[in-house]
């Protein structure tokens, strides 16, 4: 039986160390190209972290795409024990051939208050993929949908993956600033690309995005309220994935009942059959039972709780205390 190793993608920081080490050994579980892994467990080599694990047979070329799109693991290598009269561990390095449809710095360059970890937000895009009916569509066939898309870099994941994508944002100053640091960033590496302002009378301001010249991409980005999502996005079809990580702080704290119960049937109304909703949020102010109940209250959705889904929280800082991510179905 092959045996193959993932190097856990290495990170600066350590808070964002320790999520990958959390984070990791479940998105790859979960890719529908490791139907089949056994035994996987961490290994150090070289006092770098990976992940070894088994398979019945080699990945084929489309699978190792797959791979290459994972976000907590940042190369495969085949595993070797030994060799005749040479003692292992060998490391044979497999290139996957992803190529992603926008350079990866679109994901990372735009820095603002706030912002979701890039590196997470590719999860949440992965796993909410892995998770709906759609987990063998390539992502140039898919849409994303991000309800509080804040500065936009669930946008900008899903567009490096390959997917259109269209966010709603409350505050219309964010919004302005990602449609100009778009324009900017696609005007800089001449990437051709038109966008159309659109007022949609009391419910707020829509920007979209024709980018490409032969393959084009879609992205829609409007200023409004999320429970107003199905006029705001109007024109952009039914999402196969809703991806959203919620704002965090105990001054948002006291209004997430009340946006989750105004938005949330709103969201479940707008995906398409099979869909998925990945959503991340501070778990140590509003518990994983609570999260759940809410979204069984309000929606026909079908929470994703056996392992290991129920094994995604993690620490992020000293502020937030702990995050968790949850996965529900339509």
């Amino acid at each position: 039986m092959p045996s193959f190793v993932a190097q856990i993608a290495p990170q600066r920081s350590t808070q964002y160390a320790a999520l990958a080490g959390v984070l990791a050994p479940p998105e790859l579980a979960l890719c529908p190209a490791s139907q089949g892994i056994s035994a996987v467990r961490r290994r150090v080599f070289g006092e770098i972290d990976y992940l070894r694990f088994d398979m019945p047979q080699a990945p084929v070329p489309e699978d190792l795409q797959e791979w290459g799109m994972l976000a907590m693991t940042s190369g495969f290598f085949e595993f070797f024990g030994s060799f005749p009269e040479r003692n292992g561990p060998f490391l044979r390095p497999i290139s996957t051939g992803f190529e992603p449809s926008f350079p990866r710095d679109l994901m990372v360059t735009r820095r603002y208050r706030g912002k979701t970890n890039e590196m997470l937000t590719q999860f949440l895009c992965n796993i909410a993929r892995f998770s709906s009916g759609f987990s063998r569509k390539p992502w140039h066939e898919l849409r994303v949908f991000d309800p509080l898309s804040g500065g936009g870099t669930t946008l900008f994941t899903g567009m490096v993956l390959g997917a259109d994508v269209a966010g709603v944002e409350k505050k219309k100053q964010d919004v302005q600033t990602t449609v100009a640091f778009l324009r900017q960033y696609l005007s800089s590496l001449r990437i051709k690309h038109s966008v159309k302002e659109e007022r949609l009378k009391s419910y707020g301001t829509r920007w979209r995005f024709t980018i490409g010249k032969e393959k084009t991409h879609l992205c829609v980005l409007a200023s409004g309220d999320t429970a107003r999502s199905v006029k705001l996005i109007e024109g952009f079809k039914k999402p196969h994935l809703i991806v959203t990580d919620l704002p965090y702080g105990i001054q948002h704290y006291r209004d997430l009942v009340p946006l989750l119960k105004a938005a949330l049937p709103v969201w479940a109304a707008m995906m398409m059959p099979d869909g998925a909703l990945a959503m991340a949020w501070e778990s140590s102010r509003f518990s994983r039972e609570e999260m759940i109940g809410l979204i069984a209250s309000e929606t026909d959705f079908n929470v994703l709780n056996t392992t290991p889904y129920d094994r995604f929280a993690h620490r992020v800082d000293r502020v937030i205390r702990e995050r968790d991510i949850l996965v529900a179905t339509s």
